[in-house]
């Protein structure tokens, strides 16, 4: 059987990298998203960072989610930090969460409830690009719109560089201990795969909300 982390990389690549070819994470990595743009991407992940961190929290306990489950990954507080930074005490009352953000958190709040071991798909896909890509992004996302120190980035910041990968390592090796049947598995890939076609409904609906927001 082969190790569950290395299945993940290998099967959702294709699905990653279109994901990676939208015109929005296009814009985000070459730091040409604006400030509102940028508030409006933190919005809809924040819906998603709850239910998900809610599910994992919630059945901490089942051998599927101990495995990967470690509360420094956790990022909803950090999102929230964020945007009382970059946008004032009162953004849930000025932003609101894409369509396609709001379907995502619903179908996390319902795997919870119905099959909490696939929550791990989504982890995978959330936590390990926090921890890669996440952390070129922070940087990138820091020199465009002028943030200084940890403030309106926190949502990357994992500790020092050491600590992240520290952190990449243990999920892998989490995903590898997972003892479950072929079935179960094969779900947690197909789910991941599904994620990050979610993640590309998303971003096509963030890329809409930019181009609106241009002059």
């Amino acid at each position: 059987m082969s190790a569950l982390a290395a299945r993940l990389r290998t099967q959702t690549w294709p699905a990653h990298r279109q994901v990676e070819a939208t015109p929005f994470v296009r814009a985000m990595l070459r730091g040409g998203l604006s400030l509102p743009a940028y508030c409006l991407l933190l919005a809809s992940l924040h819906p998603i960072y709850a239910a998900l961190e809610s599910g994992l929290q919630r059945h901490a306990g089942r051998p599927e989610v101990a495995a990967i489950y470690a509360e420094p990954l956790l990022r909803e507080a950090a999102l929230a930090a964020d945007l009382a930074h970059l946008q004032g005490a009162d953004w849930r009352g000025t932003l609101k969460a894409q369509p396609q953000a709001l379907a995502y958190a619903e179908h996390l709040a319902a795997l919870a409830d119905a099959a909490p071991a696939l929550l791990v798909a989504h982890a995978y896909v959330r936590y390990l690009g926090d921890l890669s890509g996440g952390q070129t992004l922070r940087r990138i996302v820091a020199g465009s719109l002028g943030l200084q120190g940890d403030h309106g980035t926190r949502f990357y910041d994992f500790g020092p560089p050491a600590q992240v990968s520290a952190l990449a390592g243990s999920l892998r090796a989490g995903l590898d201990r997972i003892d479950a049947d072929e079935a179960t598995r094969a779900a947690i890939v197909t789910e991941a795969e599904q994620a990050f076609a979610r993640h590309e409904r998303l971003f096509g609906e963030l890329e809409t909300a930019r181009a609106a927001l241009s002059p």
